[in-house]
């Protein structure tokens, strides 16, 4: 292949790519060939030089490492662009294995963050402390590529692109980019400035524009001394538009066009959900195949368009507009706020009490930052697991006390990060012992304005593998209970009727029903809240709507009013949630549900809690 066909091949490979990350067009022709040749020449152009303290004191903001320009270089000249290798690529949930597990790399890190240790564990725990100054992160886009795919990857890069220091103002820039032929990947190093000789080459680690300059300045805790640690932590609701960031709009229903009128006596129900068409077998509905046939329709993916099906007004369907307010977590998170029970008075504890204290990391670091280190000075637990906003299996999360972390997280995407409950009630398995479990009730909303709002009474439970204690992150089986989407990995199952049994013969203080009352309490106080306020902050009135979710919730131990007791914590709300163990344990539960639903029939698996 001749070079312009091989040029054109690069960029018709990689334009995007390169425009995304605002790479100059005068520097590609020169990647182009130092890809294919592979060259790299940053030896030419810099100097890694150590950084002498011996005549001052050492700050724990001051760099270990700077570089240093060894030629002049204008930015102009397409030639001065290069390709930093990376150190070590990692995910954020498997630090410690890798540096168990790579040959050479536990050593290699140590010498690049000057690391001394007496013992491979307290090197491993060091590094593992300090990456985060070092890490930078990239996730791959596109449809074509799975959920688990694009989980975000955290890289190190090699020791001279480590050894580059942050600056406001920097000379240079330093993007991540995947060579697609090879599938491998480089950080390109090109200037912005023109640079003397001599001169330190600087980039900016916080890279973008951020309307809240402390969110900035959090950002770069790893680097730069933070003025705000005794910041004010109290939370205000965001406006309207927040709640419409990155949604599609929905239309409302017409109201005047949805009377109420006589339901038929056999509802025709179209279902694009497998399970509901195996399992819905009363004789007062009828599958069919065609929606415009239907007097339900359920569908499973997101139904926009309200005010067009409010000229049908005998239909029903499985979804109501803005509902996401309780499906989405940093959306909850403002929902539960708004409960009666929340205060904002500067207690280290938040309210209400069912809810972790959730800090937003794209708009709310600097709060928590001032949070953690209120709890810091008073010796509280800081263990916080950190979420992306919409997606479940717990895939991209982590848990962490490490303030570093917390404060890279923004740039791995949005992320709420949740205090950590340190104090779980445990299960003991006669098998393994006391572990975390969790418990998923299935809500019914029937109705908004009024509200109403009913439980399925057989609740499910999922059990973590391996006995519970506040360390080791890393151990998925551990800390999480999600065990049914990872193959090799055993599933505990227990009907809820054994495990009250159980709960009886381990917890014989604490009766479950009382326990349960307080969850009912709470799911009604949460359903409230997000339809208090009108569309887009809550959920709105829509007579033809229904909708089913499902409730993930943990028990915790509290002390409150000098007594020890049990308190429920909503983890999150399940959008489309899959009801397939729901049918294998209870053949009748669709044909419960649509019976209340659509029926306004009262059956005994059902409690109303709104």
């Amino acid at each position: 292949m001749d070079g312009v066909s091989s040029y054109n091949s690069f960029v018709a490979l990689h334009k995007p790519q390169l425009i995304l990350s605002a790479v100059p067009e005068h520097f590609w022709p020169s990647l182009c060939k130092k890809l294919s040749d592979q060259i790299f020449d940053s030896g030419y152009s810099f100097q890694l030089v150590q950084i002498d303290y011996e005549d001052t004191e050492k700050l724990p903001y001051d760099p270990l490492w700077s570089v240093i320009a060894i030629r002049d270089i204008d930015r102009s000249d397409p030639s001065h662009i290069y390709l930093i290798d990376h150190a070590w690529t990692f995910k954020a949930n498997s630090i410690r294995n890798s540096l168990r597990n790579l040959p050479g790399l536990i050593d290699r890190m140590c010498n690049l963050m000057q690391i001394t240790a007496n013992s491979t564990e307290e090197k491993i725990d060091k590094v593992s402390q300090c990456v985060w100054k070092y890490a930078n992160t990239y996730a791959i886009g596109g449809n074509e590529f799975s959920v688990e795919d694009r989980v975000p990857v955290w890289y190190v890069l090699d020791e001279l692109g480590s050894g580059i220091t942050h600056s406001d103002n920097p000379n240079f820039r330093a993007v991540p980019f995947i060579n697609v032929p090879d599938q491998m990947t480089y950080t390109l190093l090109f200037p912005i400035e023109n640079v003397e000789e001599g001169e330190p080459i600087t980039r900016n680690f916080v890279e973008g524009q951020y309307p809240d300059s402390l969110q900035r300045e959090a950002m770069l805790i790893p680097w730069k001394y933070y003025e705000h640690f005794n910041g004010d932590y109290s939370q205000q609701e965001p406006d309207a538009n927040y709640f419409l960031e990155g949604h599609i709009a929905e239309t409302l229903p017409d109201l005047d066009l949805l009377k109420e009128k006589a339901a038929p006596t056999k509802l025709k129900v179209f279902s694009e959900y497998r399970y509901i068409n195996e399992f819905l077998t009363a004789p007062e509905f009828q599958i069919v195949h065609n929606e415009n046939n239907a007097d339900v329709l359920w569908y499973i993916n997101h139904f926009k368009d309200y005010k067009e099906l409010s000229k049908t007004p005998h239909k029903f369907v499985n979804q109501f507009p803005y509902e996401y307010v309780i499906t989405i977590k940093d959306l909850l998170a403002i929902i539960a706020r708004r409960c009666p029970s929340h205060k904002s008075d500067g207690q280290t504890e938040s309210y209400p009490s069912w809810f972790p204290t959730t800090f937003n990391l794209k708009t709310e670091l600097p709060k928590l930052v001032a949070y953690y280190m209120q709890r810091k000075k008073s010796g509280l637990d800081n263990h916080w697991i950190c979420k992306p906003y919409n997606l479940a299996r717990g895939l991209d999360t982590y848990i962490t006390q490490n303030l570093d972390f917390l404060c890279r997280l923004p740039l791995s995407g949005p992320k709420i990060a949740q205090k950590y409950i340190e104090n779980p009630v445990l299960f003991d398995r006669a098998d393994i012992g006391r572990v975390k479990f969790d418990i998923r009730y299935v809500i019914i909303l029937k109705s908004v304005d009024p509200t109403e709002v009913y439980v399925y009474n057989n609740f499910f439970l999922r059990f973590a593998n391996v006995p519970f204690s506040l360390d080791n992150f890393e151990d998925y089986e551990k800390h999480f209970t999600v065990m049914n989407y990872t193959d090799g990995v055993p599933l505990y199952r227990m009907m809820c009727s054994d495990f009250k049994e159980a709960w009886a013969s381990q917890y014989g203080n604490y009766n479950w029903a009382e326990v349960e009352k307080a969850i009912f309490k709470m799911l009604a106080e949460m359903f409230t809240a997000a339809t208090s306020k009108e569309p887009p902050c809550g959920i709105a009135k829509s007579p033809q709507s229904r909708a089913l979710y499902a409730v993930d919730l943990m028990l915790s131990w509290e002390t409150k009013n000098n007594e020890t007791i049990v308190q429920p914590k909503l983890l999150e709300i399940n959008w489309m949630p899959d009801c397939a163990r729901a049918c294998e344990y209870y053949p009748e539960f669709y044909n419960d549900i649509f019976s209340l639903m659509f029926l306004d029939k009262e059956v005994n698996t059902c409690t109303k809690v709104l």
